[in-house]
């Protein structure tokens, strides 16, 4: 069984987000306060996630990524990881966090099956980091990610979002932090996904080869992907074999909606087939009326054969943010 849409693409891989509330007030996520959470009880438990995997698996998913929000402010998480961990066919279970609480939950977390882990941080330096996060946690992230090694967490990857004026300066700092830790270090175009309407605009993304250009003066670059990876990275290694590594994630200026394998679910439980898709499918409902396995299973297919080509196609046609039903926080990272 696999979930393949009109377009010939098969989902393999699934993003669950466990809640939409985070920590950190990062001006391209949640800019504007006060944030709207959802209530306790609009939030799938931990026992249905796990029953959604495992009916998600049974159709071809095999890669889980745990997202937020943070994810580590949901308690107990490691309980989860135990449970997806548990899931025949899910070969592959990572992590994507903020980081901020990483240093008290790193090994519990590995204790419970987490192999990898991504941690977000789109600046080196800690004044900074308060003006772009609206927190002063630039010390705890570091220390998080150094507790994830410890614990043998592997890898662990760091994202970073360049925004034009902002942090558009640090790509070579970046690139020698990671030469002398070994952390391979992905940049992001800036997505139009924040809360508020007119923040995003292109003059704000820093393109990916403009990334690649700057770094590659300093640190000679060869590819360690291929141009035809699925993947959404493209991964370079350092050509004098340094340690570490650089990536470029280019949804922007370079969409890569016709490779797309994921599929998401969201904390209070839709699914949704891409960042920028209008549509949901409510799973959570029918699993709290009884359906059985097949009946979500049957509604999951048709979710994925109403996958459109791709909302980020879109963007870089027209230049412009699409409206969003929902923030980047409530869909998931």
């Amino acid at each position: 069984m696999e979930l393949r849409d009109r377009f010939g693409r098969v989902a393999t891989d699934l993003r669950v987000s466990v809640t939409d509330r985070c920590n950190l007030r990062c001006r391209y996520c949640i800019p504007h306060e006060p944030a709207a959470w959802f209530e306790r009880r609009e939030l799938l438990t931990f026992e249905e996630i796990a029953r959604l995997v495992r009916i998600l698996a049974s159709q071809g998913v095999s890669s889980v990524t745990l997202t937020g929000g943070e994810p580590l402010l949901r308690r107990g998480l490691p309980d989860l990881v135990r449970m997806v961990v548990a899931t025949p066919g899910i070969g592959d279970l990572s992590l994507t966090t903020n980081g901020t609480r990483l240093r008290e939950l790193a090994a519990p977390l590995r204790a419970a099956g987490l192999r990898r882990a991504t941690v977000s941080l789109d600046t080196l330096r800690p004044e900074r980091f308060r003006a772009i996060s609206q927190r002063d946690e630039h010390a705890a992230v570091l220390a998080g990610i150094a507790a994830a090694r410890a614990a043998g967490l592997a890898p662990v990857k760091v994202n970073a979002v360049p925004l034009r004026g902002v942090n558009d300066d640090e790509f070579v700092d970046f690139a020698a932090w990671s030469r002398d830790t070994g952390i391979p270090v992905r940049f992001i175009e800036y997505m139009p996904l924040e809360a508020g309407p007119g923040e995003w605009s292109l003059e704000k993304v820093v393109p990916g080869r403009e990334i690649l250009a700057a770094v590659g003066r300093r640190f000679p670059l060869v590819p360690a992907s291929g141009p035809e990876d699925p993947a959404p990275a493209r991964a370079y290694r350092f050509a004098d074999g340094a340690p570490g590594g650089i990536g470029v994630i280019m949804s922007v200026t370079e969409p890569f909606c016709r490779t797309c394998t994921r599929i998401r679910l969201t904390s209070d439980g839709k699914l949704t087939t891409c960042l920028y898709g209008p549509d949901e499918t409510d799973l959570r409902e029918p699993l709290r009326l009884g359906a059985s396995d097949e009946e979500i299973a049957a509604r999951v297919r048709e979710a994925v054969l109403r996958k459109r080509r791709g909302g980020a196609l879109e963007v870089f046609e027209t230049r412009r943010p699409i409206p969003l039903v929902r923030t980047m926080h409530q869909i998931g990272g």
